[in-house]
């Protein structure tokens, strides 16, 4: 080597702007002999060892007093496996040298990388253990394509971005490094000088753990090994099963009375899971859990995408808390953002210095309304990253479903923007095709390689075929949430009763377009906050009538075809709406027996009785399963349809939105026979009036409705009834 470009080479490397140590560091082959050079800070002496004999071949002399060394091994010219013995303050350690490994990406990883087809991205990038020649230690992989150095810092090298520079594989974008000695627990960023020579510290992407906020280093964890998904989990998200959701925020379902601190996983693992399957609940949807940095954005601005949070425990605790709801017979789902991402410098914003995982564009790259990022899902890197995603909570974690926020803001280039604000596709409409194409990947992909997990889309408009096979120009979701449904329902819900008879058609609206899509009916976070008011305190009356309202609309719901879901709080009629920084209003529930115990009473016998009566959920997406029986009594607020299943046995369900009783009121049915009630929700148990038809109450062959056969009974106020033929 002559001296002029070793000095700039040496220079390079301590500036952190030498883009392949590589071909510098580490034991080269010289006409002298073999070299070894390396950097190494506040070192006093280096001496290169060779592993199998544990012999000294050669010391280093040091050619920089900032830490760079370098010395030749005469007389040998195959390259060996060797150790450097280096002396710091005085103490002397044996390390293996991080450049005398090779290429780490094997052929075919480095292909699928290259196309964006890798089924398991998070198997190769980000930080996972390895034993390399029989040295153990971790190696890091991060995509970075328009950097100009990329260094691994942590713990194992005192944050130094000089001592451990990766190798640039050109070809992919990608920078890697096998750093021996750097173990599980140890925390790291990525230090990047970028595109226009400027230094970011970075997490990484691909980080299975990650520090609690404030902080945001990345820790070195390992793969969690694989959940088996059981057949039973697999049944229970069936079409023709009883799903009933219960969406809960972790942090504040419950929380210390003494410090108001969260509860753990741990603790959630022992109160929340007993509850919910107490409740008759079959399915939790938790709020976004992967890592992200503001506690007011409930989960909705995730950057560790691969990362449970912090807030409650390690990732192994959340992964118990998984398998305890699974053995409750409960299945998890996750609600999952690929629509954004926050701007926070740690994270994926101009991750290399350009537009990485995001669009240079704001018109394309910027959410208004969240002032957040959107992913560039055009970009196969960025669409892999996120499909990978995907089936990772399925496969590592044991995630029986997703539920994805916000699709229609995904597959809208002019979502919640005016003219001249958006940037038509190359069609000249204003579908994302790029995030369509995304989203029925990433379904596709959790049906192959996860069958029997379920996504379900929160999608806000009358996009066709949300739940329709991509192959027949659908997304591909299993489920969708019936919004339209919720809004309707809810504002027929809040008038008062003697105003009901002018809209009665929001009630019945909804069956319309029920089987154009396979419907969830929500009532969700979103419909407890930002002055919306509880749901309970949107209906009408005094307290009597509210509770009444409300109970009746909660019969109204398990009746009516489609999955249910509803939001912590409220199963017991919280009052107030939702508080992320609180617990929810468990006092209610203490002292004498009052109208919110019997909310909650009701809405488990709801959950239990549906899923104990097949004609309630067997043929949700099926016209053979509903029929109006009273569709058009405007002046009275009644409804009665009857529900059925594939053997034709029916359930019965009649509602009163009125505070008057009706007496003999008769409706045509289909089936003669004797039929009596199974749930009143005005009966005495839930603190409503006890109106109700004791007994079993028969057809009578007097024609109405058009049908040969009717029932004469006694519809109480404000409520609804189920009624099952005796001996079903």
């Amino acid at each position: 080597m002559s001296e002029l470009p070793d000095r700039h080479a040496i220079n390079a490397l301590f500036a952190g702007n030498y883009a392949d140590p590589f071909s510098f560091l580490g034991m080269h082959q010289t006409v002298e002999g073999l070299e070894v050079r390396a950097l190494l800070p506040d070192a006093s002496e280096v001496w290169v060892i060779e592993t199998n004999t544990g012999r000294k071949c050669a010391q280093l002399k040091c050619l920089d007093s900032r830490g760079f060394f370098c010395g030749v091994i005469p007389r040998r010219k195959n390259l060996f496996r060797y150790q450097l013995a280096v002396t710091w303050h005085g103490q002397q350690n044996l390390i293996d040298d991080a450049y005398r490994f090779g290429p780490l990406l094997a052929d075919m990883d480095a292909w699928l990388l290259g196309e964006g087809t890798h089924l398991r991205p998070y198997e190769t990038l980000g930080a996972h253990n390895a034993t390399i020649d029989g040295v153990s230690g971790t190696r890091f992989s991060v995509w970075a394509p328009n950097a100009r150095r990329v260094s691994v810092v942590g713990e194992f090298n005192f944050w130094d971005g000089r001592r451990h520079p990766m190798r640039f594989r050109r070809e992919l974008g990608i920078w890697e490094l096998f750093v021996p000695g750097a173990v599980n627990g140890q925390l790291y960023k990525y230090e990047i000088i970028d595109a226009s020579g400027q230094m970011r510290i970075k997490a990484d992407p691909f980080a299975f753990e990650a520090q609690m906020r404030p902080q945001t280093a990345s820790m070195i964890c390992g793969l969690p090994p694989k959940v088996e998904m059981q057949p039973q989990r697999k049944a229970a998200n069936a079409f023709d099963q009883p799903i009933s959701i219960y969406e809960v925020h972790l942090g504040s379902w419950r929380r210390h009375t003494d410090n108001n601190f969260w509860l753990s996983y741990k603790e959630l693992a022992e109160q929340l899971i007993p509850y919910v399957k107490e409740m008759g609940f079959t399915h939790i949807e938790l709020l976004p859990i992967n890592e992200h940095p503001f506690d007011g954005s409930w989960g909705y601005q995730p950057l560790g995408m691969y990362a449970p949070t912090r807030r409650f425990g390690t990732r192994d605790e959340f992964r118990h808390f998984i398998a305890a709801a699974h053995d409750a017979g409960i299945n998890v789902l996750l609600d999952w953002v690929p629509g954004h991402f926050p701007s926070d410098d740690f994270g994926l914003a101009k991750f290399d210095g350009t537009e990485l995982y995001e669009h240079s564009d704001p018109r394309e790259g910027y959410h208004q309304d969240w002032n957040t990022l959107i992913y560039n899902f055009g970009r196969r890197e960025v669409s892999n990253y996120l499909s990978g995603n995907a089936l990772y909570w399925m496969e590592r974690f044991g995630i029986d479903g997703l539920r994805v926020d916000a699709v229609a803001s995904m597959i809208y280039r002019d979502y919640s923007r005016k003219e001249g604000e958006w940037i038509p596709n190359h069609f000249g409409g204003r579908e994302n095709l790029e995030a369509i194409s995304f989203l029925r990947h990433t379904n596709r992909t959790l049906g192959r390689a996860a069958p029997g997990t379920i996504s379900v889309a929160e999608e806000s408009t009358d996009y066709p075929g949300v739940t329709r096979p991509s192959e027949d120009g659908g997304l591909g979701f299993w489920f969708k949430w019936n919004l339209g449904w919720m809004h309707d329902t809810l504002d027929y819900m809040k008038l008062d009763p003697v105003h009901r008879r002018y809209h009665h058609n929001l009630m019945t609206f909804g069956m319309l377009y029920n089987y154009t899509e396979n419907f969830v009916l929500p009532l969700s976070h979103d419909e407890v906050v930002h002055g919306k008011r509880s749901i309970l305190d949107r209906m009408p009356g005094d307290a009597w009538q509210k509770f009444a309202n409300l109970r009746a609309y909660y019969g109204w719901m398990w009746g009516f075809p489609g999955k249910k879901l509803q939001f912590m709080g409220n199963e017991f009629a919280q009052g107030r709406e939702w508080n992320h920084d609180s617990s929810l209003d468990w006092h209610l529930l203490e002292g004498e027996d009052n109208w919110h115990n019997g909310v909650q009473r009701l809405v488990r016998d709801l959950n239990h009785s549906y899923k104990h009566f097949t004609p309630l959920h067997q043929l949700d997406f099926d016209a053979q399963g509903f029929e109006w029986l009273v569709v058009d009594d405007h002046e009275n607020s009644v409804f009665v349809f009857a529900r059925r299943d594939r053997e034709g046995n029916e359930i019965i369900v009649a509602s009163n939105f009125t505070p008057v009783t009706r007496h003999d009121y008769r409706f045509g049915v289909n089936q003669q026979g004797g039929w009596r009630e199974v749930l009143n929700t005005d009966q005495q148990d839930y603190h409503g009036s006890d109106v109700r038809n004791h007994g079993v109450v028969h057809t009578d062959a007097i024609e109405s409705h058009g049908r040969a056969q009717s029932l004469s009974l006694t519809l109480p106020p404000l409520a609804t009834i189920w009624l099952v033929r005796e001996g079903d």
